[in-house]
């Protein structure tokens, strides 16, 4: 298969990159297993019905199946042979991302098992075949209907509906081969250390020998930088500092996404490489100063958008490449400089382009899909799994220099009581997560509402009054630390008490405008259009609304940014500043004129 035959044929781990690799995008067998009995059938010794165009899942127009039906199990199955030049090595199979609960298979031999369908995993192949064999390897991924599971924006009814969705099911990012030497680099950790001016490096091996060492050499655009090597036959992860001198040091912002080079490498006794990667790093500090949070010791005024990243023809895999710049691009054009990742975890060249762009990322999870529907006490049910994952999509994003915050649970809808409940053992342990992973970037418990951790970093709400009158009377508390606190209708409270931390509304506008079709007025078939609030009746009425909504953002000292819903219409939810297409909706101009004024709170600190 040609280069120019693969979807997705970019590297799939921009920054932990080798040189060899193998792309295995493209047409699989493929077999849908409603009844999920497909074992007991033979589906795993056997050639499959279909064919899938790999990375695309089957509901998607893009991989020639678009069976939007649900799909309790499907089963993938494709023949590879391994480079005759990777003799010698160990050979990991790696997958972006499956939906949902996955067996993988080589020759028939079971080498992994994953649950979650937003996070990456890597099969061993072990001994199963040789440089120059053939190795069939064969999927199966579950994906069931009903109970917890983290789905995201999925729909759990046939239709899309609301803010809800095409199902995506199976493979969805990238699945790509690897050779790797017996004793080997794993994905380091990169910590910027601005006050210090260096970067912070963990490099785990996959073990140790006698002899071995490692060395990092940092660079730019002027050649090398620093560097530093040490023993690697005594850590499972050696540490490395590398300095920045004074002439050298360029900090990473919205204004100057400077990256620096770095080359890593494992050496054996006699000084020969025996593996080596390439990777980059931003030097960056995210810090707090009473309401404000700061990059590199100065507030930035957080304008994000919500970007749900999905596809009218890929759902949530990007066509290309290009598709994941390209939204980054509208959003800055738009005057937005960062986004909230919504409801997924998005695939890693996102935050690469968002890292080499500037745009400022919170990375969050596709929590949604815990909800029983009891009573609204005890109505959530995460399972230990979100803690797993959650900690698989902290791993593979801990060094990328766009993410300034963490966010791993969204909208959590449960009434605070006297009993500790899952949702609050699962949140609390979610949040202990991030902060035993990750010291340098601060944390929200749970976006929204449910905030069931009194320490939580950042407070915040979701506001969709549509009214800008309103909307400033009811922000107007934040002044005197009483802000805006999302409750259950009945007045319950979801969350623990407002503490003084810094605090944004991370959920605002959401206007509905659909100024093409003959949608449905509000209340009616929610399948064909929806937004928040009433349809505005012209476009003018939409920049006199987004304007005056943001206008009292910006204009609150105590507010350190906002998150407008959102980047595109996606299917049926017509509130996006562009269309579902990424096509012309709204002059661009005017919503990006309404944002640039200049924040209260950065005229408050300095910036």
């Amino acid at each position: 298969m040609s280069t120019q035959s693969v979807p997705r044929p970019e590297y799939p781990r921009p920054q932990f990159v080798r040189r060899d690799w193998l792309n295995l995008n493209g047409t699989w067998q493929f077999e849908t297993d409603r009844g999920d009995s497909g074992l007991e059938r033979g589906l795993l010794g056997r050639e499959l019905r279909d064919e899938i165009l790999v990375p695309f899942p089957p509901e998607s127009e893009l991989s020639g199946i678009g069976d939007t039906d649900f799909l309790e199990a499907v089963w993938y199955r494709r023949s590879v042979r391994l480079p005759e030049e990777w003799a010698g090595r160990r050979v990991l199979l790696h997958f972006g991302a499956v939906d949902y609960d996955t067996t993988v298979w080589a020759d028939g031999t079971e080498v992994a098992r994953h649950r979650g369908g937003f996070t990456p995993f890597t099969a061993d192949l072990g001994d199963l075949a040789g440089t120059g064999e053939e190795v069939v390897i064969t999927v199966r991924a579950r994906d069931p209907k009903s109970g917890p599971q983290a789905r995201g924006k999925q729909a759990t009814r046939y239709a899309n509906h609301d803010c809800n969705y095409t199902r995506v099911t199976g493979i969805w990012q990238t699945v790509w081969l690897e050779p790797v030497p017996e004793v080997h680099l794993r994905r380091p950790r990169i910590t910027p250390d601005l006050a210090g001016s260096a970067f912070h490096l963990e490099l785990p091996l996959s073990g140790n020998r006698p002899g071995h060492r490692v060395r990092a050499v940092l660079g730019d655009r002027h050649g090398e930088v620093s560097r530093a090597e040490c023993r690697a036959d005594l850590d499972l992860a050696p540490r490395l500092h590398l300095a920045v001198p004074d002439g050298r040091r360029r900090e990473w912002s919205p204004a100057d996404p400077h990256l620096y080079d770095l080359r890593l490498e494992l050496l054996d006794a006699g000084g020969q490489v025996v593996d080596s990667a390439e990777s980059y790093a931003g030097l960056r500090a995210v810090g707090l100063r009473g309401k404000a949070v700061t990059l590199n010791g100065r507030p930035v005024f957080q304008r994000l958008v919500l970007d749900q990243g999905w596809y009218p023809d890929g759902l949530m895999t990007a066509p290309t490449d290009e598709a994941l710049v390209r939204d980054i691009e509208l959003a800055m054009a738009a005057g937005f400089n960062g986004a909230r990742l919504h409801q997924k975890v998005f695939e890693e060249r996102f935050l690469h382009h968002a890292d080499r762009l500037g745009y400022l990322v919170w990375g969050e999870f596709g929590d949604w899909g815990c909800e029983t529907g009891g009573s609204s006490g005890d109505n959530q049910q995460p399972d230990a799994s979100y803690v797993a994952q959650w900690l698989e999509a902290l791993e593979r994003d801990y060094s990328h220099p766009s993410i300034i915050g963490w966010c791993p649970l969204n909208e959590t809808y449960q009434k605070l009581h006297d009993r500790i409940t899952r949702l609050d053992a699962v949140t609390r342990a979610m949040f202990l997560a991030t902060k035993a992973m990750d010291t340098t970037r601060p944390v929200i418990d749970a976006s929204g509402y449910a905030h069931r951790v009194a320490e939580t970093d950042v407070y915040d709400s979701h506001n969709y009054e549509q009214d800008p009158a309103v909307f400033r009377q009811l922000m107007s508390g934040l002044a005197k630390d009483e802000p805006f606190v999302n409750c259950h209708e009945s007045g319950s409270a979801y969350s623990l008490p407002y503490r003084g931390q810094p605090y944004f509304v991370s959920e605002f506008g959401g206007i509905w405008w659909d100024p093409g079709a003959a949608a449905a007025e509000s209340g009616e078939d929610r399948t064909v259009s929806w937004g928040y609030g009433e349809r505005v009746r012209d476009e003018e009425e939409f920049y006199a609304r987004f304007g005056g909504l943001t206008e009292v953002l910006l204009g609150d000292p105590g507010m350190f940014g906002y998150c407008y819903t959102q980047l595109t219409d996606v299917f049926q939810e017509q509130n996006g500043i562009y269309r579902f297409d990424r096509g012309r909706k709204l002059d661009v101009g005017r919503i990006r004129a309404a944002q640039l004024r200049p924040a209260a709170i950065e005229q408050r600190h300095g910036a």
